[in-house]
């Protein structure tokens, strides 16, 4: 059993609609979540469970101790993954009093209350489905909960389910748009998880779409910036050499077991470094560039790092570096420059797929492949990705 100051913090490998009430039950009890992709091969879960060692794991045949799990921290909320900006995984630990903090200013900016109904569509394994669920569970505005993105299903929502708020990422708005699906008929439509291309912003308000921009990271409970403005307990800073600085009880306590990587981000005042570039003038946020390596493909967080990892034991390949490169359905797509280890032969984008597709997650896996003589690195051996994307 945890001490007074720690508590249980459970592994679940569950599809989003059995996932909910797992994590709604887990919270009620005072319990912590690690929610997981149940789509992930099991050689990336055994990674992600060996790295942040849960005490427990709750899947399809029940709930079970973990050998070796440690409790979290009292007061902790959820533990979520995310790549970070050096492509390792990490676990970001939320606490109760950020997901209290974030509910209400979230549900606050937005009005949402009697009458409102939320559409979970996005996974709830990534911070941003779940953050639906915790403004639900925080402020006692019902929600439905979507297994998957289901064009059809999200377009007809509204009027076969009721609910009034969506959260969806640039590529599912697209999507939805081209589909012709009524998104008017939400109250509000929540899109983030990638920048929103000003064309497709512009395409979705001249569709009645009332569309809110967010702009948040795993480690902030997702959004926490709505069109701009702040939630409510959201306190943002610019750097001096441009970067947005937030500070607030959404932020995270800490990377779960990785306190040298939470010293880079997190400083002794409080302020979470995003990464980010932007402005912050008039009450008003503006990200302008984004310092990371990161690629965010369709809203997932893509770590390359992780990406050349697998990929540099492909049979066909002697060096490889990864990239995001623009992508007008996808925000970016995942982009492998490869030197093949037999030019007369090179690897074939399919052969690449196939290989990694049990290591990697499906948003990892690359959807264009460049061959190139050599793969420019600093004299420490980072890939130089500024250079790989002027190829």
């Amino acid at each position: 059993m945890p001490s007074e100051d720690e508590t249980t913090l459970i592994a679940v490998v569950l599809p989003s609609a059995s996932l909910a009430p797992a994590v709604v039950a887990a919270w009620d009890s005072g319990e912590a979540i690690l929610p997981l992709d149940p789509a992930a091969p099991a050689a990336e879960t055994g990674r992600l469970l060996d790295l942040l060692r849960p005490s427990h794991i709750l899947d399809t045949s029940g709930r079970h101790p973990l050998t070796g799990g440690i409790p979290a921290q009292a007061g902790t909320a959820a533990v979520v993954t995310t790549s970070g900006t050096t492509g390792a995984p990490k676990g970001v630990e939320l606490t109760r009093a950020g997901l209290e903090t974030m509910g209400h200013g979230y549900s606050e900016a937005l009005d949402a209350g009697d009458g409102d109904r939320w559409l979970a569509c996005l996974p709830l394994h990534h911070v941003a489905g779940l953050a639906i669920l915790g403004r639900a569970w925080v402020t006692g505005v019902p929600y439905t909960t979507h297994d998957r993105f289901d064009l059809g299903r999200v377009a007809v929502s509204p009027a076969q389910e009721g609910t009034t708020i969506v959260s969806l990422v640039p590529t599912t708005l697209m999507r939805l748009l081209d589909a012709g699906a009524p998104l008017h008929e939400y109250r509000r439509v929540i899109v983030g998880g990638a920048p929103c291309p000003p064309e497709l912003r512009a395409r979705a308000l001249g569709e009645g779409v009332d569309l809110v921009d967010a702009y948040g990271l795993s480690e902030t409970w997702g959004g926490c910036v709505l069109d701009g403005a702040p939630n409510r307990g959201c306190d943002i800073r610019i750097a001096g050499d441009g970067e947005i600085l937030v500070r607030g009880a959404m932020v995270m306590r800490t990377y779960r077991f990785a306190p040298e990587l939470t010293a880079e981000v997190l400083d002794d005042d409080g302020w979470l470094h995003t990464g980010d570039v932007g402005t912050y003038e008039q009450g008003l946020v503006a990200v302008t560039d984004r310092r990371k390596d990161i690629v965010i493909s369709g809203g997932v967080n893509v770590g390359p790092t992780e990406v050349e990892r697998v990929l540099v034991d492909h049979p066909g390949v002697a060096d490889i570096g990864v990239a995001g490169a623009p992508d007008p359905e996808w925000g970016e797509r995942v982009v492998a420059y490869v030197v093949p280890a037999d030019s007369s032969r090179p690897p074939t984008l399919d052969s690449l797929r196939s290989f990694a597709r049990d290591q990697l997650a499906a948003a990892k896996l690359p959807r264009e492949i460049v061959f190139v003589a050599e793969i420019p690195r600093t004299p420490s051996g980072k890939v130089l990705r500024r250079l790989l994307r002027e190829t």
